[in-house]
């Protein structure tokens, strides 16, 4: 009989290797058992990785994008228009105003998904909410976020965001910059993985925060072309079992799986030596060691029993409306602290800010979760000078149309439908200057004043780490010149 090259004990080194059964994290497991060899790293193609060095020089090293699911409303948050209030009812072509949906750039900048164009809402609902104006630069905000607006003076507001992509998949379009009829791309998180160096061996490169139950979400922290080497790593905020299938079997005893552990990474890099340009190899004996350090390091990360109960309180942690957000910006606090480069925190719920009915009800709900553990994320890095490394962004897909939405699926016109002609983001932390940047129209309609594509925001973020994209650029993956945006320039410090 013809023993394979690589076997044991008359088994493929790999089916020995998968019956083994040791309990690693579930990266090794994941990513690396469960797939013959496909970790699609773009190495595999004779391609040099980055060396993990900044381009230029960097003015931040982490980021803590915040993401708010199914389109939050720019004139209730952070762009309120008055005029609403005053053409309340009326339709566009009732007002003097030119007709925004007949304007050429309304076509320009949507792509409809779902089969069919979305209805046109057309009659002008009324603001929702009270404004009053904050802080040294006069920013309006909502009656429905008093926290947040206490941190105005820290906030670069951009009021002039746009996207193309009309339903729900401008979710993930916000982290790819690709409409859902394009070729996927990796999002942001992943490249930032894949063009800079670690700064803690015992923790993830990219982290997402969040629960979901519908499976797409994954694809905001998916690394697509680039592997799973790349692609976010999901944390749970459960102090006895953070990491999926990270735990260490029950029978199994610390020094047991350390010697387990270091037998197998000694027979890994036995074959390493045999195939020294195996890329993926290379990717998996990583892959091991960094599952086998996150069982120790990651719930250490994730203990608030080291926060004072001052902080927590800051955070909401003490208040059941706030508390699991306050919990998913607390670690995120302490993610970036620890050298994750990027964190990802869901802070919604899938399509939680979708308010096509009940915006006042539904909005003003949402607002109250988010607001003060936001403003208590932003306090507590000030205080702890995260200002000077960290960058946060706050983000949604697309806004909410400025007229009612009303017809045969929502009759109760108390809402508004998606809008991706203009909405608003916002950045704090280090290399932003406050202040407001852009502005949409007298309705909120367009984005018309300085406006930017959502890449535009990926270029920021690229500047802001000291990294040229197009520099990271995979042979073989042609990206579009839109998928490198231009940094907003105005907002920097």
């Amino acid at each position: 009989m013809t023993v394979p090259k690589n076997s044991f004990c008359g088994r493929t080194r790999r089916t020995f290797l998968s019956n083994l059964g040791m309990g690693f994290g579930g990266i090794a497991l994941n990513s690396l058992l469960q797939q013959d060899g496909l970790v699609r790293s773009a190495e595999s193609s004779g391609h040099v990785r980055p060396d993990g060095k900044p381009h230029f020089a960097p003015k931040a090293r982490n980021v803590i994008w915040i993401f708010l699911s199914g389109g939050v409303s720019q004139m209730e948050t952070f762009d309120p228009k008055p005029l609403l209030n005053e053409l309340s009812g009326k339709t566009y072509d009732e007002t003097k105003l030119p007709n925004p949906q007949k304007l050429p750039i309304f076509l320009e900048r949507s792509r409809s998904v779902v089969g069919f164009d979305r209805e046109l809402h057309s009659k002008i609902f009324p603001l929702q909410v009270g404004f009053k104006k904050y802080g040294e630069i006069g920013l309006e905000v909502s009656d429905w976020l008093p926290h947040l607006a206490s941190c105005s003076d820290d906030l670069a507001v951009v009021r002039s965001m746009w996207t193309t992509d009309n339903d729900h998949a401008a979710e993930f379009q916000m982290h790819t910059g690709r409409h859902k009829l394009d070729t996927p791309e990796p999002v942001i998180g992943s490249w930032l993985n894949y063009g800079l160096g670690t700064l803690n061996e015992n923790l993830p490169q990219f982290v997402f925060l969040g629960e979901f139950k519908d499976p797409r979400v994954k694809e905001n922290f998916d690394a697509h072309y680039l592997g799973p080497t790349y692609g976010g790593v999901q944390l749970h905020l459960d102090p006895a079992n953070p990491l999926a299938f990270g735990k260490r079997a029950e029978d199994v005893s610390a020094i047991e799986q350390r010697g387990e552990f270091e037998f197998l990474q000694q027979l890994n890099r036995m074959t390493a030596e045999e195939y020294p340009h195996d890329a993926q190899l290379q990717a998996r004996i990583n892959a091991y060691e960094l599952a086998f350090r996150m069982q120790q390091s990651v719930p250490d990360t994730l203990n608030f029993a080291e926060e004072t109960h001052e902080t927590q309180q800051l955070y909401g942690i003490d208040n059941p409306t706030t508390a699991v957000y306050g919990q998913r910006c607390l670690a995120a606090r302490r993610l970036a602290e620890r050298g994750v480069r990027y964190t990802l925190v869901y802070l919604s719920d899938y399509g939680e800010w979708d308010s096509h009915s009940d915006l006042q009800k539904n909005h003003s709900r949402s607002c109250e979760r988010i607001d003060k553990p936001i403003a208590g994320l932003l306090k507590d890095m000030k205080r702890r000078g995260m200002f000077d490394d960290t960058v946060v962004v706050f983000s949604t897909e697309f806004g909410r149309t400025p007229g009612v939405e009303f017809g045969m699926l929502n009759k109760a016109a108390t809402g508004r439908d998606h809008h991706p002609h203009g909405f608003t983001i916002w950045l704090a932390g280090a290399g932003i200057q406050p202040g407001v940047h852009g502005a949409t129209d007298e309705l909120g309609f367009h984005a018309i004043e300085h406006p930017h594509y959502v890449t535009d925001l990926h270029a920021t973020i690229y500047h802001l780490l000291g990294l040229d994209p197009r520099r990271l650029e995979i042979p073989g993956r042609k990206r579009l010149d839109m998928d490198y945006g231009q940094v907003i320039q105005e907002i920097l410090a």
